[in-house]
């Protein structure tokens, strides 16, 4: 899953950067209203850590923009400004949810997660389909009962392909949710992953559509 995260002091930036990839996120990072503004595809992210204070400009007025433009893409707010004040103004902008600094990794992973689980419309963490279910907190993943030993790629595309079940998703999408965008990637590496997946899961669950990319049974 990627996320954008918007950041602009570098430490920061990098400890929470090396953390969320460690957590198995592909995570970009922006450290400007500017570059975060042009992003490409932030419709394609998971969700977006926004700081309000950057540089060039308020995060707030960015993510203001950003639902004008009909972006809705969870939004978590992570920053230095605790008033009460503060998160309803981010809450009323349009954000998901509101974090203050300094905050415990493994809260804002939590809350990432119950953000996934939200824009599923689930309470539960786990995802289900074709036998499959997956357990994205603890990494787990179950078929008919059974645990299946995956590696963090083939547990990352399975993830995509059950939130996006029933979809068409073309070779280049997958990598664009598998790596950052300046990471090296080649399309071949998409084949050997949905292969290995196939002979682990079955391969009746993932159909190549000839042209078009794959999809996943629900």
């Amino acid at each position: 899953m990627r996320l954008l995260l918007v950041e602009d002091d570098p430490e920061l930036g990098r400890r929470l950067r090396e953390r969320l990839q460690g957590a198995d996120f592909a995570v970009e990072l922006a450290t400007s209203r500017s570059d975060a503004e042009d992003w490409p595809d932030l419709d394609r992210m998971a969700a977006i850590i926004l700081d309000l204070g950057l540089p060039d400009g308020d995060g707030l007025d960015l993510l203001r923009a950003w639902r004008n433009q009909r972006i809705d893409t969870p939004i978590l707010i992570l920053t230095a400004r605790g008033s009460w004040q503060d998160k309803v103004e981010g809450l009323n902008a349009g954000a998901d949810d509101f974090v203050v600094k300094p905050v415990r990794f493994e809260e804002l992973l939590a809350r990432l997660n119950a953000l996934f689980r939200r824009q599923q419309g689930s309470g539960q963490s786990d995802i289900v389909a074709g036998g499959l279910s997956l357990d994205p907190i603890a990494k787990t993943v179950t078929l008919d009962g059974k645990l299946l030993s995956l590696s963090k790629q083939e547990f990352r595309l399975l993830h995509l392909f059950m939130r996006r079940a029933g979809q068409v998703m073309s070779q280049a999408e997958i990598l664009d949710d598998l790596y950052v965008l300046d990471s090296e990637r080649e399309l071949n590496t998409v084949e050997v992953l949905v292969g290995r997946l196939r002979r682990k899961i079955g391969r009746e669950k993932i159909t190549t559509m000839r042209g078009m990319g794959y999809s996943f049974s629900k």
